[in-house]
């Protein structure tokens, strides 16, 4: 069966830094684009950061941007992001997401999500 199982959010006060890590299994990873998303009690999920299949292009929201860093290790089967800098504005449940890189139109694959919480 499909899985993907995120991992490493947590409490970090503002400006420090949190690494989150997400395993796949059950399909093939290396044929993926792979998403973060997030979402904040009483609003709508966004799109985070985004890298293709073979991990040479990633994407990301303006407000993420010189921040946030998304990588992978196809080897592994892990998606990681590096967040940096962190505000409390970023404070939200992030999910990772899997989306076979010839079918954008998918809502493809999901995980359970990990809260991330930016507070003092």
């Amino acid at each position: 069966q499909v899985q993907l199982v995120e991992s490493g959010g947590g409490l970090v006060q503002p400006g420090g830094s949190l690494r989150l890590s997400c395993a796949a299994s059950g399909f093939t990873f290396s044929s993926y684009v792979m998403n973060w998303y997030r979402q904040a009690p009483g609003k709508e999920r966004e799109l985070v950061a985004a890298i293709t299949s073979t991990g040479g292009s990633t994407n990301y929201a303006d407000s993420m941007k010189g921040r946030f860093t998304i990588s992978r290790d196809n080897a592994k089967n892990t998606v990681y992001l590096q967040m940096n800098s962190l505000k409390p504005e970023d404070t939200a449940v992030y999910y990772c997401n899997a989306v076979h890189w010839a079918m954008h139109g998918s809502p493809g694959y999901w995980g359970q999500g990990t809260q991330v919480t930016v507070s003092s």
